[in-house]
């Protein structure tokens, strides 16, 4: 991926072309900017999952079947683990518990199972939100956790610091998406939402330098990645009173397009 020319202090050049690493919406208040100021957004995955074969995920000799109580922490955790169900021919008890970090995972997993209260346990966001829940179950149960490469370090390091009887599972993996058609094209502002962004982006080109390119971050673990390749952020978010990266993009534009 290119650059334009040599870096320089924040000038707020005008902007005509952003690429927002992300799958394209069909909504969505980027369409209001784009329309406003005359830009071209392209939109742009920078990573992908890839699901675990059956005859991978056999090598671990781990049966769905035996475990008590599943916990999920993503609606493709559910997606995946009901998967390797199907392919594996295995039929989970109706007597299964599933613990979801949130209500909206909950609501979910009705896809996929006769959705009853006494076994489906939800959260608000974090796994420490279904503590009572899951120590009342502590000694019953065996859990499953459903995973992907990245792994799930907050529900291990809870489930680890209460003794619980517990087995992680990888059935999908998060990778780097091929950008090699990016490689000639220049954009004004990229914008990135993950550390797996701009991982990507360095998987994909290794040598790229920022120049002129300006860098739109969301989220404080996303800036960190951005900072530790000494990259310059040029338009944070979250911030005080911009608490979204559109926000925070109009209000640029509102100074580079003016």
């Amino acid at each position: 991926m290119s650059t334009n020319g040599k870096a320089k202090e924040e000038s707020y050049k005008k902007i005509k072309s952003i690429l927002i690493s992300q799958p394209k919406p069909e909504r969505s208040p980027y369409y209001d900017l784009e329309k406003k100021y005359n830009l071209q957004i392209d939109w742009r995955q920078f990573i992908h999952v890839e699901p675990v074969t059956e005859k991978e995920f056999r090598k671990t000799r781990i049966r769905p079947d035996e475990f008590t109580a599943i916990i999920f922490t993503s609606k493709g955790a559910i997606d995946h683990f009901f998967r390797m169900c199907e392919e594996m021919r295995i039929k989970m008890s109706q007597d299964t518990k599933y613990f979801c970090l949130t209500e909206a995972i909950a609501n979910y997993l009705q896809k996929f199972i006769v959705y009853r209260k006494r076994k489906v346990f939800a959260g608000k966001r974090l796994i420490t939100d279904l503590k009572p829940s899951f120590m009342k179950h502590r000694e019953k149960e065996k859990f499953l956790l459903p995973c992907s490469n990245l792994g799930a370090k907050r529900v291990v390091d809870f489930l680890e610091e209460h003794d619980f009887t517990w087995q992680d599972a990888m059935m999908y993996r998060t990778v780097s998406s091929d950008l090699s058609d990016l490689e000639n094209v220049t954009y004004d502002v990229l914008v990135f939402f993950s550390p797996l962004g701009i991982h990507s982006l360095y998987e994909n080109f290794p040598d790229f330098k920022q120049n002129e390119t300006r860098l739109a971050i969301y989220g404080k673990t996303t800036q960190k990645a951005v900072m530790d390749k000494g990259l310059k952020i040029n338009i944070p978010a979250p911030a005080p009173d911009i608490p979204s990266m559109t926000m925070a993009l109009k209000k640029y534009l509102e100074i580079s397009n003016k």
